[in-house]
């Protein structure tokens, strides 16, 4: 529940919204064995930065679970996303594996990427565990570790098989990085690359980096940190070292297309009225709502106007 909560309005044209939880965060209490288990190296918030990121993700397994529950059945599959992802392309049957966990290769940082998850209900159940399953990793001497490498130990001492594929997404930033990255750098692809970028770091910008000058930079990338897959020029680079270009806007109307600009225009212009009355169609269609009133979510983002 913050500032961007209102943008969450776009779900309004899902045909079908089973839970929705928006929630004000909250001081994570940190325990011995997260200390132990945990570093602080590289989370832009610490430890209590990765507590709180992990606690979002065990969220959506307490979610799918309660809907389980109540309607006495079990979901085939699950698809773990987010929502500064962009897509420019579907998901493919092939990236669902019976019995393995599937996330995208590159960006592993020490582990696995975990900005994407696909699998069935008992290999998702492991993976979205982030939390409760701290203690395991205690239990089995792991120290001192990222997200990433959390996440491959989670489904390690759970004895879950995983795949990396390549997949069609990137995780839009406006954290702002050097270029060109040096061997423990980050890269952050044009979102007018051809793709797939597998989760890659992307913004809409006008790329300053193609061809030849990629395949320079991405090879001087160490495969276990930022490296993420850039051969048949399917990346090409922004200069993220400062903030989005000017003009953004009309670079992310012409890639996304249509559809996604038209979503972008309606945010941007979105009334407070308009806002609340999205949200009164969401809850309705919602069989599951947990979340301030459309009024709170609409007035912490959205001017009121005087009538």
């Amino acid at each position: 529940m913050d500032k961007n909560a209102f943008k969450l309005s776009l779900l309004r044209t899902a045909p079908r919204l089973a839970s929705v939880r928006i929630f004000d965060q909250k001081i994570v209490p940190q325990t011995a064995e997260q200390v132990r288990v945990l570093t602080a190296a590289n989370s832009p918030n610490g430890i209590q930065g990765l507590l709180q990121y992990f606690n979002l993700v065990e969220g959506c397994l307490t979610m799918i679970v309660s809907h389980q529950k109540q309607h006495n059945f079990t979901y085939d599959w699950i698809v773990r996303t987010r929502v500064d992802g962009y897509w420019n392309a579907p998901l493919n049957p092939q990236h669902f594996v019976a019995g393995r966990y599937t996330v995208p290769s590159g960006s592993v940082y020490g582990g696995l990427n975990d900005r994407l998850g696909i699998g069935d209900f008992y290999t998702s159940k492991a993976a979205l565990s982030r939390l409760s399953l701290i203690p395991k990793l205690d239990s089995a001497g792991y120290r001192r570790l990222n997200s990433e490498s959390a996440f491959k130990a989670q489904l390690t001492t759970q004895n879950i098989a995983y795949v990396e594929n390549r997949l069609p997404f990137c995780v839009v930033t406006d954290r702002r990085y050097r270029f060109p990255p040096s061997h423990m750098g980050v890269p952050v692809a044009a979102l007018s690359s051809p793709g797939p970028l597998s989760g890659a770091k992307c913004r809409p910008c006008t790329p300053v980096c193609k061809g030849r000058c990629v395949a320079d930079v991405m090879s001087s990338l160490d495969k276990r940190w930022s490296w993420t897959n850039w051969r048949n020029g399917t990346i090409e680079l922004c200069d993220a070292h400062g903030g989005w270009e000017d003009g953004w806007e009309m670079i992310f109307d012409r890639v996304a297309g249509k559809k996604l600009a038209e979503g972008r225009r309606q945010v941007k212009d979105l009334m407070f009225e308009e806002c609340v009355a999205d949200f009164r169609e969401m809850k309705k269609k919602a069989v599951n709502w947990e979340a301030p009133t459309p009024e709170e979510i609409c007035g912490l983002g959205l001017k009121i106007t005087p009538k």
